[in-house]
């Protein structure tokens, strides 16, 4: 079975989940952080997870996104022994691990910018941010080597940053070189806005953010019209025919869906990933209504990029009970893996209620969400409730 049909991943962003300096850096800040990720990769494992996401890990000059070299890891993490002890301590538990490739763009004292491999052309007007010159076969045969380098080291696959800005002939000249020595892996393309299906396609991606639905689920619950999700939902089915995309109702990029809808929203949010084709995603501490909305200038997502305790036991106990929701919901979606490539139609729709049906394998998974009297979810596999909540009266 491909990784694909079963992922589940859990996504942290590590500079600021371990309290690394970000920006401000004074002096040697090089440390040890990335072996406190292990205290809580059982915590992950039993939220229902079967992989590590990670954010930026590699050298770079400050929020990771601003490369200055591929191979080594930011000395403000650690060191490759610290890289490869997690990977083991992944390995023990079951848990996949990819890795993020900012492979678009590099930070201007990147090695690829002396030799004449990027800029000056820069990413979104950032002049710190250098694009990689793409059709130039010596990038090509960098990103191959870089990809290569860590696959060999363990992980299972790439999330392909600004994957939307680089030329889709670019990934389907690196993708095949590497599937050659790892057909396995997974490759995830960051893509924002466009025709999905056909960015997937022409790039030979595997996956790319479901930017779309993310969307419509978040908007749709605060809005209270769930025409918009059903619409989301229509879009989302058309996506799916030909390929997996993957779906998350937050990242290190976007509002805590806390935030954004409440924490009761957020559980119907939750259950729409958790119930539609698709890879799905879990931002770290999304699962225990962690807070946070993006602002502006160069600390702009340092609200929503924050640091976790040292261990699990060290969170304020208000967010376990949304902690114990995940569970569940993750829980039904482990016990029905054919929704990733399932199908989904609407049943029926209002603005404040909504019915839709997934099917896949001769099995049917129908939801109803409601936003009022007070927001709620139902779920019935094979015309058998097998999930219900509802939420406290305030």
């Amino acid at each position: 079975m491909s990784l694909l049909d079963h992922a589940l991943w859990w996504q942290v962003y590590p500079l600021g989940a371990l309290g690394a300096p970000v920006r401000d850096r004074v002096g040697d800040d090089a440390a040890h952080r990335l072996p406190r990720l292990e205290s809580w990769l059982d915590y992950a494992v039993e939220l229902g997870c079967s992989g590590l996401l990670l954010g930026p890990i590699f050298e770079s000059v400050s929020h990771g996104y601003d490369t200055v070299d591929h191979l080594r890891i930011d000395r403000r993490l650690g060191d490759d022994s610290d890289f490869d002890h997690l990977i083991e301590a992944c390995r023990a538990r079951g848990l996949s691990v990819m890795l993020d490739g900012v492979f678009n763009h590099v930070a201007a004292e990147h090695w690829a910018v002396r030799a004449g491999l990027a800029g000056p052309d820069c990413w979104e007007g950032h002049q710190s941010l250098l694009a990689l010159h793409h059709d130039d076969p010596r990038v090509a045969d960098l990103v191959v080597d870089v990809m290569l380098h860590w696959l060999r080291r363990g992980i299972a696959g790439w999330r392909l940053d600004v994957a939307y800005a680089v030329p889709s002939s670019f990934w389907a000249t690196v993708l095949p070189r590497v599937r050659a020595e790892f057909p396995d892996a997974v490759f995830l393309g960051e893509v924002i806005h466009g025709d999905y299906a056909a960015i997937a396609a022409a790039g030979t991606l595997d996956s790319v953010t479901q930017y779309e639905l993310w969307k419509g689920i978040w908007s749709s619950i605060k809005d209270r019209n769930f025409w918009e999700l059903a619409h989301a939902l229509e879009r989302h089915d058309t996506f799916c025919r030909t390929f997996v995309p993957q779906t998350f109702v937050g990242n290190h990029d976007v509002d805590r869906i806390a935030s954004v809808v409440g924490e009761t929203g957020a559980v119907l949010a939750l259950a729409v990933i958790m119930t539609v084709p698709g890879m799905p995603s879990i931002y770290y501490g999304d699962e225990q209504g962690f807070t946070g909305l993006r602002g502006e200038g160069f600390a702009a997502d340092d609200s929503v990029r924050p640091p976790l305790p040292d261990t699990p036991g060290a969170l304020f106990g208000s967010g376990w009970w949304l902690y114990r929701v995940h569970q569940e919901l993750i829980g039904l979606r482990r016990r029905h893996p054919w929704l990733t490539r399932g199908a989904v139609e609407i049943v029926a729709k209002q603005n404040t209620r909504i019915t839709y049906r997934t099917t896949g394998q001769g099995h049917v998974l129908q939801v109803e969400l409601a936003l009022e009297p007070a927001p709620a979810v139902r779920v019935y596999a094979d015309g058998v409730q097998v999930y219900g909540w509802t939420a406290p009266e305030a």
